[in-house]
C-alpha cells in the first residue's frame, strides 16, 4: 500500500493530462465509467456487502453505505448527466482592452489537485471522480474505514474503464490508509494538494478546518429549519415539513427544527404534531408548545443546535419573522432553511435576512442538491462564503487566471 504522500504525488504528476484533456475525451471517460459501473455492479455490491457486515454504527450510516443495483444505476446516471453539462475550463469570464492596448482575459482553469475526505458514502467516490474529470482536476480520495472495500471497488472499476477507453487514469488516486494518522497526513499535503474538501459529520469537518494546512472548502452539517409563518397555508405547510423531515433522514438537507408563529401554532400545532407522530417522528418542544400540548417532551438548548440525522425534530413557537430569523441565524448551520407563508413581505424578509447557503419560500429543504439545482453531481454543500457556497458543481471546482496579449508594450 502506497503511503499518503506517494499517493498524492502520483495524482499531482498526472494532473496536467486531465487539465489539458479535451471535452470530448472527458466525456469518453465518463461514458466508459458509467457503463463499467453497471456492468460490474455485482462485484461492487459484493465488496459493499463486506463493509455492511462489518458496520457497527447506527442505521443512518447503513443507509448511506448500502449499494444495490438501483443505487449503482443512479450513480452511473449521475456520471452521464455530467456528459450533458458544459466543461467550464476555458470559459472566458471577462474580456477587455486596457488603456495601453493590452488585451486582458479572465479565464476559468482547474484548481489542480482536489483532495476529498469523506465518511461512509461510496457514491461520493464516483461522484467526486466524475466532477474531477469534467472540471479538469486530478483527485485524491480518502474515505472512511467503514467503506474501504466499497471505495476500492468503485475506484478500481472506474479506473479500469478509463484505461480500457485508452486514457491514463492515474490522475485519480484513492488513499487506502484509513488511520487517523493517514487522515492527518492528508490534511498536510500543502504544495501537493491544492484544496481539501471534507464531507461528513461535524467532527470530521471541524478536524479538517482546524488542523489542515491545505486550503479547505468547508462543507456543512445540516441543522435545517422549516418556519411556519402566521399566514402559512396548512395544505402546503404539512407536506413541505414531512418531506423535509422524513423523505430521507440521513442527509444534510433534511429538516431538524420546526419553528411556528404563535398564531399558526394556536390553530395548527396539534394537527402538525399528530402528523409528525403518525410519520414516526419523535418531538421535543419549547415551553410554549408544552403549554398547549403538555404531553410533549421538553427541548433543551442542545436540541436547537442538533443535527439529529434521525426521526426526531425540535419544535419551537416564535413571535414572528424577526424571532424566527434570529433563531435560525443563531442555532442553524447556514445550510438550508425554509419559510412557509402567503405573505410576500415576510417571504422577502426571510430571503434577505437568513444567512444560509440556500433559503426557500414554500418549498422543502430537500432540494439543496447538485442534481436538483441542475449542476449534476456535487462535491458537497459549502456553507462558507469564500470561493463557493451551496452545492459545489463543476464551476465551483475551478479558479481562473488572467491572460494578457500585447504587441510589444512595456511599462514606463
Amino acid at each position: 500500500m502506497k503511503d499518503v504522500k506517494q499517493t498524492c504525488l502520483l495524482a499531482k504528476e498526472h494532473a496536467r493530462a486531465i487539465a489539458l484533456a479535451s471535452e470530448e475525451d472527458m466525456n469518453a471517460m465518463l461514458r466508459a465509467a458509467a457503463a463499467a459501473l453497471r456492468a460490474r455492479a455485482a462485484y461492487i455490491i459484493a465488496e459493499n456487502g463486506k463493509d455492511m457486515q462489518a458496520l457497527t454504527r447506527g442505521p443512518q450510516f447503513a443507509d448511506r453505505l448500502m449499494l444495490d443495483e438501483k443505487r449503482i444505476d443512479g450513480i452511473a446516471k449521475g456520471l452521464e448527466k455530467l456528459i450533458e453539462l458544459p466543461c467550464p475550463v476555458g470559459e472566458v469570464l471577462e474580456k477587455r482592452t486596457l488603456y495601453n492596448g493590452l488585451l486582458l482575459q479572465r479565464v476559468r482553469v482547474p484548481l489542480g489537485v482536489l483532495g476529498i475526505i469523506y465518511e461512509a458514502r461510496p457514491n461520493v467516490t464516483a461522484d467526486a471522480i466524475g466532477l474531477a474529470i469534467k472540471s479538469g482536476n486530478a483527485i485524491v480520495l480518502r474515505g472512511s474505514k467503514d467503506a474501504i472495500c466499497s471505495n476500492v471497488a468503485v475506484c478500481t472499476v472506474i479506473k479500469d474503464a478509463i484505461r480500457g477507453a485508452g486514457f491514463d487514469p492515474e490522475f485519480i488516486q484513492l488513499i487506502e490508509d484509513t488511520s487517523r494518522e493517514g487522515a492527518s497526513a492528508f490534511m498536510r499535503m500543502n504544495g501537493i494538494v491544492d484544496v481539501l474538501i471534507p464531507r461528513g459529520g461535524a467532527s470530521l469537518i471541524q478536524n479538517a478546518v482546524q488542523n489542515a494546512t491545505v486550503p479547505v472548502i468547508e462543507t456543512g452539517t445540516g441543522n435545517c429549519h422549516v418556519y411556519f409563518e402566521k399566514s402559512a397555508d396548512p395544505e402546503k405547510a404539512l407536506p413541505i415539513l414531512l418531506n423535509a423531515k422524513t423523505q430521507r433522514i440521513s442527509v444534510c438537507n433534511a429538516c431538524e427544527s420546526l419553528l411556528m408563529d404563535e398564531q399558526y401554532a394556536a390553530a395548527h400545532l396539534r394537527e402538525t404534531v399528530l402528523a409528525l407522530q403518525a410519520a414516526g417522528v419523535d418531538i421535543v418542544a419549547c415551553e410554549k408548545c408544552r403549554a398547549l400540548l403538555p404531553s410533549l417532551p421538553a427541548a433543551g438548548e442542545e436540541d436547537y443546535y442538533a443535527e439529529y440525522l434521525a426521526m426526531k425534530i425540535s419544535v419551537k413557537i416564535v413571535s414572528g419573522v424577526d424571532e424566527a430569523v434570529a433563531h435560525i441565524n443563531k442555532y442553524g448551520t447556514h445550510h438550508s432553511d425554509a419559510i412557509v407563508t402567503e405573505d410576500e413581505a415576510a417571504a422577502e424578509k426571510f430571503l434577505r435576512e437568513v444567512d444560509s447557503a440556500a433559503v426557500y419560500v414554500n418549498a422543502s429543504t430537500r432540494f439543496t442538491d447538485g442534481f436538483e439545482f441542475g449542476l449534476g453531481a456535487e462535491m458537497g454543500i459549502s456553507t462558507q462564503k469564500l470561493h463557493a457556497r451551496g452545492p459545489m458543481g463543476l464551476r465551483e471546482l475551478t479558479s481562473y487566471n488572467y491572460r494578457i496579449r500585447g504587441n510589444g508594450q512595456v511599462r514606463g
